[in-house]
């Protein structure tokens, strides 16, 4: 099922595809420097490093570690609720009764359950998610040469995020699976230096992995469409809404743009992770169950149990992160470069240029 609708989304994406590919360019033109992308005008004298070196890289992997592990830790009592909407329904009826019903048994010192994974876990996720989606995006974009990657980004977009995201949860996945089990087990364990060594004395290693499959079929098509959404977001308010180029707007304007656009990726992709979501909680909670049987007992409703809780805090924490990953490629004078316009090459190809 997952996959399936996976390799749709990468096919059949509802952004602008091209309606054609570039044939190879002249033997000339293939003689001169490729120019990435992503990499389009900026100015030199105002940047720190170069755009694809390895600092600029390490610092965007830095930016991933700011912008995960504290948006992700800062939500962690809307996150528990939803864990336990989507655990035990029957007791945790809604987002407000789940909040009661946690300060009522636990206390104020309770909905902070599980904070220690979740920072560990998504900072780490935060580092490979943001740094490598940088690194495959111009690995891509110059092995499909400038014409190309321009026509297929959006295509890019998906498969860069698609290849970091793979590696980021293999990066989240025991502390998730540790956060799970804390916030969804009461009496299980309280802390992470408790948890995790119970986990492991019980199950062994496999504890910590047995979500990863379904944490793959959760992230994945997430981060595509987070960062696909907020690329094309990006590029579509910059022609349409704002009435000045990038280049022309101060920083703080373009950050206010950058939290507009990813609060609005952050709401498709809750709706897309969503039915995963939930059978990643039910998985981590119990012990001995697969993906199918947690599947078959949820059923097509029990999977969107918890959505309208997902969506706030996804929705915000989306925002939340490309907010923050911006600001640090502002604060560490990173480049930043105008959303990407076609080639003259291909404006010529394409008619609409003089020759």
């Amino acid at each position: 099922m997952y996959p399936i609708a996976l390799t749709q989304q990468a096919r059949l994406n509802p952004f602008q595809t091209p309606l054609f590919s570039m044939k190879p360019q002249q033997q000339q033109e293939s003689q001169q420097i490729k120019r990435k992308l992503a990499a389009a005008a900026y100015d030199d004298a105002d940047v720190s490093c170069k755009y694809g070196s390895n600092k600029y890289y390490a610092l965007c992997g830095f930016g991933g570690v700011l912008s995960c592990g504290l948006t992700h830790t800062a939500v962690v009592p809307l996150d528990l609720i939803k864990c336990r909407i989507q655990v035990d329904p029957d007791k945790y009826k809604s987002i407000f009764n789940g909040f009661s019903v946690t300060l009522r048994e636990d206390g104020l010192r309770g909905l902070g359950k599980g904070w220690a994974p979740t920072f560990i876990g998504y900072s780490m996720q935060g580092l490979c998610k943001f740094g490598f989606y940088e690194v495959f995006k111009a690995l891509y974009n110059d092995m499909l040469g400038e014409e190309n990657a321009y026509l297929w980004r959006t295509s890019v977009y998906l498969a860069a995020s698609a290849s970091a995201e793979f590696f980021a949860d293999i990066a989240l996945a025991p502390m998730e699976a540790c956060k799970v089990r804390i916030q969804t087990q009461p009496g299980y364990a309280n802390t992470l230096k408790e948890c995790a060594p119970k986990m492991h004395a019980e199950e062994g290693l496999k504890a910590f992995y047995k979500g990863l499959y379904p944490l793959w079929l959760r992230q994945i098509p997430y981060t595509m469409m987070k960062f696909a959404c907020f690329e094309r977001t990006v590029e579509t308010l910059y022609k349409y809404i704002v009435p000045k180029p990038r280049s022309e707007c101060s920083k703080p304007e373009q950050l206010v743009v950058t939290f507009v656009a990813g609060y609005i990726a952050g709401v498709f992709c809750a709706v897309v992770s969503h039915p995963a979501d939930s059978v990643v909680s039910v998985l981590n909670k119990e012990k001995g169950s697969s993906t199918v049987e947690v599947l078959k007992r949820l059923g097509p409703a029990g999977v969107w149990k918890g959505l309208f809780a997902r969506i706030i805090m996804i929705g915000t924490l989306t925002a939340l992160q490309w907010f923050i990953y911006d600001s640090v490629k502002v604060y560490f004078r990173l480049p930043r470069p105008p959303p990407p316009e076609m080639p003259e090459s291909l404006k010529r190809k394409m008619g609409l240029l003089d020759c």
